[in-house]
């Protein structure tokens, strides 16, 4: 059953020094003296590239306390630090409960995650094989059907990225099954499949770093490829001559 999320809101520290990057992002100042309230089932980020959803999505995973290159909050490796130190100021509002598990899923580092998994020996919490030797979508699966439980608090970048739309399809029922448990996501994504998940409140970055809440036919994902899909002529006369 849903109950109360562990992360109501976050805000910037008064003192932050937004003054270089990424504080100077359209979206990172749009936070100045406002609160980004979150769902206590599942947030979804949306906005095209370079709009800061990820960034958000990283620093939200630093603030509550995640490796900064993925992973659950006891690993502590660093491959290479590439994070920005937004998450150093942000203020983290939680709620009354707090999250018995969690994991922050960051696709582009997901390759260095599977080899820490095997280097700390806990293959077995991952489904008993090394993730290493399945492809890059069932991976990701097996880290959600395995280490996932309940009462988690789950920070996802793009998860999209190596899955099918029938790897979509079983992610969304995945984080229904969880949320029911008692579980939150925050999830940053461009996939139109991942967004249908029900009852999610869908955040959209705009151009100049405004977030407002959208329906899901509204979101840009969606009505973008729904128009593709139903006349992809219309677009590709504008792309390819």
């Amino acid at each position: 059953m849903l109950t109360a999320g562990f992360i109501r809101h976050v805000r910037l520290a008064p003192d932050a020094d937004t003054g270089r990057y990424p504080f100077t992002l359209p979206v990172v100042r749009s936070l100045v003296g406002e609160e980004l309230e979150l769902d206590p089932g599942v947030t979804f980020l949306v906005g095209d590239n370079g709009a800061g959803k990820s960034t958000l999505v990283e620093a939200l995973a630093v603030a509550a306390g995640f490796n900064a290159e993925g992973g659950s909050r006891s690993f502590r490796f660093a491959t290479r630090a590439t994070e920005s130190s937004l998450g150093d100021d942000l203020i983290v509002q939680w709620g009354l409960r707090k999250p018995r598990n969690g994991f922050f899923l960051r696709a582009e580092s997901f390759y260095n995650v599977a080899s820490e998994i095997e280097r700390l020996d806990v293959v077995d919490a991952y489904g008993g094989r090394s993730l290493h030797e399945k492809s890059h979508g069932e991976a990701f699966l097996a880290l959600v059907t395995h280490r996932f439980g309940p009462n988690g608090l789950y920070l996802l970048d793009e998860p999209e990225a190596a899955l099918s739309p029938r790897g979509c399809l079983a992610l969304i029922a995945r984080i229904a099954e969880l949320v029911e448990q008692g579980s939150q996501f925050v999830i940053a994504t461009h996939s139109p499949i991942v967004l249908a998940v029900p009852g999610a409140r869908i955040l959209q970055i705009d151009a100049d770093g405004a977030i407002e809440r959208v329906e899901y036919d509204e979101a840009e994902p969606v009505a973008m490829t729904r128009g593709f899909l139903a006349d992809p002529n219309r677009f590709l006369r504008h792309l390819v001559g």
